[in-house]
């Protein structure tokens, strides 16, 4: 069984990775959440209220937001 390691017991470099990873997935989740807000449902893939589950509860490390902005949003007409 391997001992788990403190924050501490870390390199410099991988305490800074860990927060710069955190940072920018905190980043990517607001802006996600933010666009998803404004957005008209009709402008939307899927459920406004799944794609909001899912992008603030799953630890995706920016997967999840980046896969909203990619996949989840439809273009606005343009009448």
């Amino acid at each position: 069984m391997s001992a788990r390691k403190r924050w501490s017991d870390l390199s410099e470099r991988n305490r800074t990775l860990i927060v710069t990873a955190s940072v920018v997935d905190g980043i990517l989740k607001i802006a996600a959440v933010l666009d998803l807000r404004r957005r008209p449902a009709e402008q939307i893939r899927g459920s406004k209220r799944a794609w909001a589950t899912a992008i603030v509860l799953v630890n995706s490390i920016g997967a999840v937001p980046i896969a909203y902005f990619v996949f989840g949003r439809r273009a606005p007409n343009s009448d």
